[in-house]
């Protein structure tokens, strides 16, 4: 009796994966309504649903940032797998809105967390950026190279749009997402992922100014150039079609049939796009994961928000196999199959949140007498310069 091509192409379980034993998010608190933005605007809150299925989305505030966001949802995940900063390896942050061009916001979050061990580094893929991130986490374990590694998706994209713009200002919204990887060998963890980019469409969705290319400046400000632009027909005709050939390649690369996926978490970007592919796929769009009317666009963090979503409801249990599909400005898309290994845990004993805190806080005086130390010296050597001119 010949062999099924699911059974073809099924990988031994002595091989060396991740598998993702922590999760968490961060939302700001303050959320804007399709109404609120309806006072400013030419739209209404039917127009902007009837487009794209959003009905809000949280704004950081002036005082949050993206490594700020990213932290909280990183100190999520450590304390859901109940684990020690100090253990991590390696950090990375998918990102197109980081605190500074230098240095990364990796590196912030690095250092808030107290992972002292850890390399750190941001990775720019735009809204592909999370699931760009895992694959390259999944790769730095099955390597050997790193046996935990923290992966996030963090974005602030309200601060790019222009609130004039109602193409583009309607769609986005800030938060984070992340998760813990761990090296195991099982039938679990990161069983297959796919990775593209044409950079011939880059300028379907892009921020023309900021960059070595178009330095800011008086100009490029006062021609709005540092906000984000969108053709928003071409990036949805490449959105349907991506999602959908990328859903397929990596269920195709896992040894697994579009049937034997229990859940499909795609990037939050219209509801349009995703119903679009559901009927392309056959599937039932109780096998999606959809909370955009919430939360909007938050470009690399909706993968993992959408993620932790799905858990706190119960929606994934051990065994399942999820697929998380990303694509976004680069043009970039990405697509993983991760077989759900670990079960939520219980409530873990109080003094190991205690000793988590008690680690960022030493990392944060730590951080606050390195900076201390840095101005101190400055000022010495500026008086003695002044000294030296003078004398």
């Amino acid at each position: 009796m010949p062999a099924s091509s699911s059974a073809k192409h099924k990988k031994p379980n002595n091989i060396r994966r991740a598998e993702i034993i922590g999760w968490g998010m961060y939302a700001p608190t303050h959320v804007v309504s399709n109404d609120e933005i309806a006072k400013t605007l030419d739209t209404s809150d039917e127009w902007i649903r009837s487009r794209t299925g959003i009905a809000s989305r949280h704004l950081a505030s002036a005082q949050e940032t993206t490594s700020q966001m990213a932290v909280a949802a990183a100190r999520a995940a450590l304390s859901s797998a109940d684990e020690d900063p100090h253990h991590i390896d390696l950090i990375i942050v998918g990102t197109a809105t980081p605190d500074y061009l230098l240095a990364s916001t990796a590196c912030q979050v690095q250092n808030a967390l107290g992972a002292t061990r850890a390399g750190a580094f941001d990775l720019g893929a735009g809204c592909s950026g999370f699931v760009y991130a895992l694959a390259v986490g999944q790769q730095a374990i099955a390597s050997g190279e790193c046996e935990l590694v923290l992966v996030i998706g963090a974005d602030t994209l309200s601060r790019t749009v222009d609130w004039r713009d109602r193409a583009t200002c309607i769609l986005f919204g800030d938060g984070a997402g992340a998760v813990l990887l761990r090296a195991a060998q099982g039938s679990g963890g990161v069983l297959s992922t796919v990775l593209g980019a044409d950079g011939s469409g880059s300028e379907m969705l892009y921020i023309p100014a900021g960059g070595s290319a178009m330095p800011p400046n008086a100009d490029t400000y006062q021609n709005g150039m540092h906000f984000l632009k969108m053709n928003g027909g071409e990036v949805y005709r490449f959105a349907t079609r991506i999602l959908v050939e990328s859903a397929e390649n990596a269920v195709k690369k896992a040894g697994l049939e579009m049937s034997e996926i229990n859940l499909i978490i795609p990037h939050q970007a219209n509801s349009r796009i995703i119903e679009s592919a559901a009927k392309r796929m056959n599937l039932p769009m109780e096998r999606f994961v959809i909370n955009l009317q919430e939360y909007g666009n938050t470009s690399a963090a909706s993968i993992p928000i959408a993620l932790c979503e799905a858990l706190a409801a119960k929606r994934i249990q051990p065994g399942d196999n999820l697929l998380l599909v990303g694509f976004g400005a680069g043009l970039t898309w990405a697509a993983a199959v991760v077989r759900w290994s670990v079960a939520p845990a219980g409530a873990q004993p109080s003094y190991r949140d205690i000793w988590r805190w008690l680690i960022y806080g030493t990392a944060r005086v730590r951080s606050r007498l390195r900076l201390l130390t840095i101005r101190s010296i400055r000022i010495i050597d500026q008086r003695a310069d002044k000294t030296g001119k003078t004398g």
